[in-house]
């Protein structure tokens, strides 16, 4: 079976003529636009400098903690 999804496909969106946009043509657009803010947003997930967030929060965490109070006898 053929890959028939045309991946990362820009899709033309017809307009009306009085300037208005099909709804399907509206869907498709809104489809596109959160396609774009996915990849987006994926790019920024596997960046080194987020990725390392966990790691630099646990020092701060770590070089931030009180001390214990030894008691006394």
């Amino acid at each position: 079976m053929a890959d028939t999804r045309k991946k990362n496909a820009d899709w033309s969106i017809k307009t009306n003529d009085d300037g208005t946009t099909p709804t399907p043509d509206a869907h498709l657009a809104t489809l596109m636009d959160i396609r774009d803010e996915l990849q987006r947003l994926n790019s920024l997930l596997h960046c080194s400098n987020f990725v390392a967030i966990p790691r630099k929060l646990d020092a701060i965490k770590r070089n931030t903690a009180k001390k214990r109070k030894t008691r006394r006898p």
